[in-house]
């Protein structure tokens, strides 16, 4: 199982939100650089970015511009999402260096727009965020809900070719109050879909309880504020996510 460390970007600084709640926001970098060169010296194997301010409509021009600068300081794969709504947008990101982009609201609004990336690009470069709150499906950076459930998209997104997805409880992101182990396998068993977990992660309990149903399509798992806080360190995350007996709890 992979273990993601998250950077968030909002007006190129790496932050943190609570529910994705941009008045809940709290700064871990002013230059978010600095965290992904962390991330890579304590061993990580990818990195998870987010442009937050252009999940949430705007152009996030600074976010990118970190971007750039991620790609060019750690030679780490990133799966980079947010505000990514046409072929062009997915296109941009991965001739910038970016191993694969993860869409969102435009899997619900624009479907064709998933199944004409997932045919010039393939699934390993391409995925969906299905971000759900109380299992129904939120868009425009959480900000409304649409008419569909988790379940629902990720079998339309199956059938569009899409081998993975990024599951997201969004009531639980940024929390600290648990990872939603029982929704997270669930899409996983249903769909069969490879789904890569987040949301609420904070302790290596959590890790160890996916890593414990990795067969049955539990890929990885992005962990953002525990990090951020220091309740989990990198180097455990990574052995948990290896299944170390040394870390079992009792």
């Amino acid at each position: 199982m992979i273990v993601y460390p998250a950077i968030d970007l909002r007006q190129g600084r790496c932050v943190r939100l609570r529910q994705g709640d941009v008045a809940a926001e709290t700064v871990f970098a002013a230059d978010p650089v600095e965290a992904a060169r962390r991330w890579a010296a304590e061993g990580a194997e990818w990195l998870h970015v987010v442009n937050l301010d252009g999940a949430l409509g705007h152009s996030g021009a600074e976010n990118l511009r970190a971007l750039e600068r991620i790609l060019a300081a750690v030679k780490l794969p990133v799966q980079f999402g947010g505000g990514l709504r046409s072929l062009d947008d997915v296109q941009r990101l991965l001739e910038l260096g970016v191993a694969r982009v993860i869409l969102g609201t435009v899997a619900v609004r624009e479907p064709q727009v998933v199944a004409e990336a997932l045919a010039r690009y393939g699934p390993e470069r391409v995925s969906v965020g299905i971000d759900a709150r109380e299992g129904r499906v939120a868009i425009h950076g959480w900000v409304a809900m649409a008419d569909v459930d988790a379940l629902e998209l990720a079998g339309r997104m199956r059938a569009l070719g899409m081998t993975r997805v990024v599951y997201t409880d969004v009531g639980r992101d940024g929390t600290l109050t648990g990872v939603n182990l029982e929704a997270t396998v669930r899409l996983a068993r249903l769909s069969g879909l490879k789904v890569i977990a987040s949301g609420g992660v904070a302790s290596v309990e959590d890790i160890r309880a996916l890593c414990a149903h990795e067969a049955e399509g539990i890929e990885g798992v992005i962990i953002g504020m525990a990090l951020y806080r220091g309740m989990v360190r990198l180097g455990e995350a990574l052995r948990a996510a290896r299944g170390d007996p040394s870390l079992c709890s009792g």
